[in-house]
């Protein structure tokens, strides 16, 4: 709508100054002709902007010229309640500072836009915390943040997962990013992109050095590359397995981000089970309802899966019998010895003397 387009007008120039008006034209997806239409409209409306001519013009308001005007939608007001990263404002000591600002903004809130925002602050919580996972260490943001805001390299102390030396490393730092509950500084590090785990920085001592970033390069274009970095790693195995019907929703739940196509239900018959030798689970028909003529529910599903190595075959174990992998042949001698090794180890029922301890 011109009227929204005219507002943000006029709230970029209050925060920005002088603006191209090429620019203004990109981030409201308009042409430069429209912006030029608007600013006519504004200073019809009795806002005092004024264009600029020339290589390093653009578009301004008069010195001094201020609105209190938010322009604030009902959504717009809702959504700033919407807290989706406490934990995000306590790593920064800004649990303060959001209150104090949440405060004012209520204040400045067109008085209909009040109660929603109000209720919406009660009735939606976003806890970013997965289920049953283990308090992780203290993590002190400060030098990071620090180094982050005034520009200046960082030197870390850093361990890195699966080893006990740490590293020292000195660091052109982007930002910090938190996902999933975790914070990572994003940096180069000699001039290539690296991302580093807050909770694993031993110390972190901010240098008078300034920043040497790569020209052109901003966080959230270097945290892209980093993260499907990550993400589109290739697999060095591709395992086929059958899961059966009754545990299917959580081996989903737990290993669906590695299958390489949908989930597809085996036809009765196959693999030499016959339907009917088991009732169906939760996932199936309920238990006691007659099929119909000819129906046969599926007992086990087929899914491919990518791994990151021959040995994380290992971790399908935890499904017992339930998981069945099929190919390929290295991946089920890999899962045979790693049962060997199991069954060595309780097999024969006798308790070690080093397992014992103390017990008399």
């Amino acid at each position: 709508m011109k009227s929204d387009r005219l507002l943000s007008i006029l709230l970029l120039l209050q925060t920005r100054g002088l603006v191209p008006a090429a620019e203004l034209a990109e981030r409201l997806e308009v042409s430069v002709r429209t912006i030029y239409r608007d600013v006519e409209a504004l200073s019809a409306a009795g806002v005092p902007v004024y264009a600029e001519r020339g290589r390093h013009g653009g578009i301004a308001l008069l010195p001094g010229f201020r609105t209190d005007v938010t322009g604030l939608t009902a959504d717009e007001s809702r959504a700033l309640f919407v807290l989706a990263a406490q934990g995000a404002h306590s790593a920064l000591g800004l649990d303060e500072a959001l209150g104090s600002a949440l405060r004012k903004v209520m204040a400045a809130l067109p008085e209909p836009h009040r109660p929603g925002a109000e209720l919406t602050s009660r009735r939606i919580l976003v806890d970013p915390a997965r289920w049953m996972k283990a308090p992780g260490p203290a993590v002190d943001l400060d030098a990071l943040n620090s180094a982050v805001f005034t520009d200046r390299r960082v030197r870390l102390r850093y361990r890195h997962s699966g080893t006990t030396e740490p590293r020292t490393y000195t660091l052109d730092p982007y930002g910090l990013v938190v996902k999933a509950g975790i914070w990572y500084l994003v940096a180069d590090h000699r001039g290539a992109p690296r991302l580093f785990r807050a909770d694993r920085v031993l110390s972190a001592t901010v240098t008078d050095d300034p920043v040497r970033r790569r020209a052109g390069q901003e966080l959230a274009g270097v945290w892209e590359v980093l993260r499907r970095q990550v993400e589109d790693r290739p697999a060095e195995v591709c395992v086929t397995a059958r899961v059966s019907q009754e545990r299917l929703d959580l081996f989903l739940r737990m290993h669906g981000s590695r299958l390489t196509g949908k989930p597809v239900p085996e036809t009765p018959g196959e693999y030499g089970w016959q339907a009917g030798e088991e009732e169906a689970g939760e996932y199936g028909r309920p238990a006691g309802e007659e099929e119909a003529a000819g129906e046969e529910a599926p007992r086990w599903t087929r899914v491919e899966l990518a791994l990151g190595s021959l040995t994380a075959v290992r971790v399908l174990l935890a499904f017992g019998e339930s998981v069945e992998v099929l190919s390929p042949p290295q991946a089920r001698a890999e899962l045979a010895r790693a049962a060997a090794e199991i069954v060595a180890l309780y097999g024969t029922g006798a308790v070690s003397p080093a397992s014992a301890g103390g017990r008399g």
